[in-house]
């Protein structure tokens, strides 16, 4: 496994994005780059950040975009700087493929409201890394994660938290799903 995330990397963010899908807005209390981000406490130990290839804006769209993915941000931008923005600039390539597993794997429609821009938690399982995106709640996709993955107790933060047998993180904030993929 190892070896083969070694390989990946080597590909194109966008290259690897596609080979992996073959194969198998800014919140007022969402950003706070005070706070330590909760999920680093919460990686699993297989979890390396080194593996990780970067998507520009560019790639990460197209590729949401041809998933049928929306994506809304209360400043109407993607200027990875302006926390009122949603960006995707230099976001991890399994984040992508990870929020479109879960579209395609629960039928629901989904809309990412957070991405890699600034204003988030800080951390290195964070937003600002790429590890993380933000969707809005929708009753559809609340059942699929409640009834699908594990309930693992409350964050530090009082996020109820589930986890995905995968390994990813699905934390339900006050007006948002947050979720952190390795």
């Amino acid at each position: 496994m190892r070896k083969m995330m070694k390989k990946s990397a080597l590909l194109s963010g966008a290259a690897f994005a596609m080979t992996l899908l073959i194969s198998g807005s800014a919140f007022a209390d969402g950003h706070d780059e005070d706070r330590k981000e909760p999920s680093d406490e919460y990686a699993p130990d297989w979890a390396d950040p080194s593996y990780a290839a970067k998507l520009s804006q560019a790639q990460a769209a197209s590729l949401i975009r041809a998933a049928g993915i929306a994506v809304s941000s209360s400043g109407n931008c993607t200027t990875r700087t302006n926390p009122s923005c949603t960006s995707f600039e230099q976001i991890n390539d399994t984040t992508i493929n990870g929020i479109i597993t879960l579209k395609r794997a629960s039928g629901c429609a989904l809309t990412i409201t957070g991405g890699t821009e600034t204003g988030h938690s800080s951390g290195t399982y964070s937003h600002w890394n790429g590890y993380k995106v933000d969707i809005s709640f929708s009753t559809c996709i609340g059942n699929y994660i409640v009834n699908n993955f594990t309930y693992q107790g409350k964050r530090g933060d009082g996020a109820p938290l589930y986890k995905s047998s995968a390994g990813n993180l699905y934390a339900k904030e006050s007006n948002h799903w947050d979720i952190t993929y390795f």
